[in-house]
């Protein structure tokens, strides 16, 4: 009796895992956002919250307060103008667009 044994590889929980993130570029984007913030004084620390309806990047102006600004990727958008939002701390939405890139340079952060 010869007997084999298989190792079976589910690459599909790696593609599950990374649809409730930002994506590499997406990421990059927000960072250097912050990065320049942070050079001018605006922003002082950040915070991530996670679940599976969406993903945001918390904005604070001091770790001691709550959050300034959230900026979120939704993952099952009601329409497409709806899968990147910023929001203020109440949860009203600034501005959303389906597009990250054009959402976050096309916005005044001095005047919000």
């Amino acid at each position: 009796m010869n007997r084999e044994l298989k190792l079976v590889v589910n690459n599909s929980f790696k593609k599950k895992e990374s649809k409730f993130f930002f994506e590499k570029k997406e990421l990059k984007i927000i960072l250097d956002l912050y990065a320049k913030m942070v050079s001018k004084g605006s922003w002082k620390d950040y915070g991530l919250h996670i679940s599976p309806k969406s993903v945001s990047f918390k904005v604070f102006r001091n770790s001691a307060e709550n959050a300034v600004y959230n900026i979120s990727k939704n993952f099952k958008p009601l329409n497409k103008n709806l899968k990147y939002l910023i929001t203020d701390n109440r949860g009203l939405i600034i501005k959303n667009s389906d597009n990250l890139e054009v959402l976050l340079n096309n916005i005044d952060w001095k005047k919000i």
